[in-house]
């Protein structure tokens, strides 16, 4: 007896939904696609107890008449591609015929759709996956669907859903990724009755970021200059250097419009960041690449999330360069941040209260002056008596209060105001107070130092006594034997030593350890995370970081006025100079607006 049935066409659709439909969330995902790809201007979104009770999308698009109403319900039915040719050049957000036909399956389904100028709707109403009714409906043009009780006919599947509170922050973040991948779309989110927010149509990326995330954080992004070749354009915007998030939640990067996940594109976002961000920490981006669909594979994960790229190597190297742009466009505005508008001889603008009636001062000084200094009740015998402190010169006249001579420096726009708690320079600028961390600012400095060093007289390297041989798996032999130049001029000379083994007869001078072999192993993996393109000494800068960290000025590390002055130089000149080779920032600015703030003097 045959062992091997056909699924009837009921448990084949459930099947298909469970890759599809895995929870509330990418049901709105995958209606809001439709929608978007049927260019509706607004979309609006309705959900009951997390999505589970209930999920209503409404868009004033295109619509259906009814024969597109009806065959939309049948599987691998799509008005998206035709072929297979067109499966290699993909401009929608859906294109597989599943989406509508598995939300049916799982859920009590109502489809409304209207097209702009027909006289009446339709109307279909489908009970899991099977067609109850068919009628014209006076609906407003555009399509609305709505999907109740979602895996009411599979409640194993039902009982795998998390709580609602969960599946409604699913259902936002999805509609989240949605409205900021197409802000030019007015979006309404609903959720049990109250509206958790509106969004109209946005002009610029910005404004949706600020509607969404906040104006901090808006704040605190930069523009990515507009990037293009031949076939990759990038724009969008990406966080300075220091903002960063311990997760990937907020590194956002759109494909042709489609949220995607990529692990290239994550290695191209942290080398294009590299020393401004903190070991571990993750940039905040809300990237945008256009390129040509058929250089990228969108029918690889069921859900569309990730994506294949035909020429990885192209697509990071674009984002590492755009990436690298908009943080060079905030050096020039980092360095108008701490520096004076106005050279620094002349006066700062006094922004402080008026100060008391001169002859009220007078005889504030005189009452301080005749308090006495001595305490009045006599120390134990084994404690020492405190030095009295010296009385202020008694003042006779107003014409002889003035202030303290100003602490001004020769450092470009800066008054070098102390060194507080032997560590952090402070300073003053037109903008208020400025904060330097010594020791971060000497590493930067050094850091930069010793890799143009490096560049410009090449990677120091030692011949070993005994040559090493290094054993490693097939594929790596292969990118070993294809990159061969690559490590030689970053110093380790490596040759072929029979079948995927290598001979390693010199390493770089800055390589510390009694088994190098785990060391190339490491610089193998971080070379593979790296462009071609990026400076091949790339291996030693965490070498450098820590050797630079130990020869830095430290905490207690007493400096000269001279010394700072050139400190604060030295760091202006460099390449980065608003972090340290960690990642941590260098400078802290306090404007007279936060100290006016803290001092109650400003709402």
């Amino acid at each position: 007896m045959s062992r091997i049935a056909l699924l009837s066409e009921a448990v084949a659709s459930q099947v298909a939904a469970g890759e599809v439909v895995e929870r509330p969330a990418s049901v709105v995902k995958e209606l809001v696609e439709n929608s978007i790809d049927a260019g509706a201007r607004k979309i609006e979104v309705l959900i009951r107890r997390g999505g589970i009770s209930s999920i209503r999308v409404v868009d004033d698009g295109s619509g259906m008449d009814r024969d597109d109403a009806l065959l939309c319900l049948e599987r691998h039915a799509t008005s998206k591609i035709r072929t297979g040719h067109d499966l290699a050049a993909i401009h929608t957000l859906g294109f597989r015929g599943e989406a509508l036909p598995s939300i049916a399956s799982v859920s009590r389904f109502r489809l409304a759709t209207r097209e702009h100028g027909a006289l009446a709707g339709t109307e279909v109403l489908v009970n899991g996956g099977k067609i109850e009714s068919v009628k014209d409906s006076g609906d407003a043009p555009g399509t609305q669907i709505e999907a109740r009780q979602l895996f009411y006919n599979l409640p194993a599947r039902r009982k795998f859903l998390r709580t609602e509170n969960t599946e409604s922050s699913h259902v936002e973040h999805q509609l989240h990724l949605q409205a900021i991948g197409h802000p030019e779309i007015g979006f309404v989110f609903v959720n049990d009755e109250r509206v958790v927010y509106q969004l109209p149509p946005a002009t610029h990326l910005r404004e949706r970021i600020r509607d969404l995330c906040g104006p901090a954080l808006t704040a605190e992004l930069l523009e990515v200059p507009e990037f293009a070749t031949d076939s990759i354009s990038i724009r969008g915007l990406i966080g300075r250097a220091g903002v960063s998030r311990s997760s990937r939640v907020q590194q956002l990067v759109f494909l042709n419009g489609r949220a995607v996940e990529n692990s290239t594109l994550n290695f191209a976002l942290r080398e294009g960041y590299h020393t401004a961000l903190m070991k571990g920490q993750h940039p905040v981006t809300f990237l945008f690449i256009d390129m040509d669909p058929a250089a990228v594979d969108v029918n690889v994960h069921p859900a569309k999330r990730e994506v294949r790229f035909r020429n990885g190597t192209e697509i990071r190297e674009a984002v590492v360069e755009a990436t690298r742009r908009a943080l060079e466009t905030d050096r020039a505005s980092w360095s108008r941040t701490f520096q004076a508008s106005e050279p620094a001889s002349k006066p700062l603008p006094d922004t402080t209260l008026p100060l008391l009636p001169a002859q009220e001062q007078i005889a504030l000084r005189r009452a301080w002056s005749a308090l006495p200094l001595q305490p009045t009740t006599s120390p134990s015998p084994t404690s020492e008596r405190p030095a009295p402190l010296p009385a202020p010169a008694p003042i006779e006249s107003p014409a002889a209060i003035e202030p303290p001579p100003s602490a001004i420096h020769p450092s470009q726009d800066f008054r070098i105001l102390g060194v507080l708690g032997k560590l952090y320079v402070l300073m003053e600028n037109a903008s208020g107070l400025v904060l330097v961390d010594q020791h971060a600012a000497h590493e930067r400095i050094l850091f930069e130092e010793m890799l143009k060093r490096m560049e410009q007289q090449g990677v120091p390297t030692q011949r070993l006594l005994l040559p090493l041989t290094l054993q490693v798996s097939p594929r790596d032999a292969d990118w070993l034997t294809r990159h061969l130049d690559v490590l030689t001029r970053a110093g380790i000379g490596l040759e072929p030593f029979g079948e995927n083994t290598f001979k390693i007869d010199s390493l770089p001078t800055f390589l510390r350890g009694s088994e190098p072999a785990p060391l190339i192993r490491e610089i193998i993996d971080d070379l593979r995370e790296t462009s071609t393109q990026t400076s091949k000494l790339r291996l030693g800068e965490d070498m450098i970081a820590k050797t630079v960290c130990r020869h830095a000025v430290k905490a207690n590390d007493y400096l000269r006025e001279p010394e700072l002055v050139r400190l604060i130089q030295d760091l202006l000149a460099c390449d980065l100079p608003y972090c340290c080779p960690h990642g941590r920032p260098t400078m802290i600015q306090m404007s007279f607006g936060e100290l006016e703030k803290k001092f109650g003097r400003k709402a």
